[in-house]
């Protein structure tokens, strides 16, 4: 009877510890992917700073392109204002978020074709130099975003595996939503010469 119940003892002691240690396992999954949400924002945001400079040029050659600045403005204020929490991330509240910033793209792609229209833009060197730090900023963003979407990957993958699956009902550790492709970009865009 005392082996038996020293052999109970040490399986919950085992099983104690499995628990502490995938809890531990998963908190610290789940901080990364915070942390990530992070950097996310942080790319977001330096596109944003950008916009006011890079407008400001543009306006100075384009005076009577109101009608673009304005939605470039609000697009910005419109993706400013749409955030997440880390501990928020659904799959409905990113796509709002990617919606607000995908719309802020195409404001600001219809900003870059100003310069088609003015050739000496073109050649200002502000322009320029606001021009590659917004590429540079898309490519961070894309970046930034992919190690996002590996990170809620590790995260989902491990909270969802035996035995943390129980763990994880237990102390509600949710799914984290992925950035997904916009319905627009299956279409390839025309570039006509």
């Amino acid at each position: 009877m005392k082996k038996l119940s020293s052999i109970l003892l040490l399986l919950i002691g085992a099983m104690v510890l499995t628990s502490c240690q995938g809890y531990n396992r998963m908190v610290e999954k789940q901080e990364a992917v915070t942390a990530q949400w992070g950097n996310v924002q942080n790319a977001y945001q330096r596109r944003a700073d950008l916009i006011p400079n890079l407008v400001s040029t543009v306006k100075g050659y384009a005076a009577h392109e109101q009608e673009t600045f304005t939605q470039v403005t609000e697009a910005r204020a419109k993706a400013t204002q749409t955030t997440i929490s880390p501990e928020n991330l659904t799959t409905e509240s990113l796509q709002e978020y990617q919606q607000a910033q995908n719309q802020l793209s195409q404001a600001l792609g219809r900003l870059l074709l100003i310069q088609e229209n003015y050739p000496e833009l073109k050649a200002n060197q502000n322009f320029l130099a606001l021009q590659d730090e917004l590429a540079g900023t898309e490519n961070r963003i894309s970046v930034e975003r992919n190690k996002f979407n590996q990170t809620a990957q590790d995260y989902n993958a491990y909270i969802r595996k035996f035995p943390q699956v129980i763990y994880a009902k237990w102390f509600k550790f949710e799914s984290k939503a992925y950035f997904e492709a916009t319905p627009e970009s299956q279409t390839a865009p025309k570039v006509e010469f």
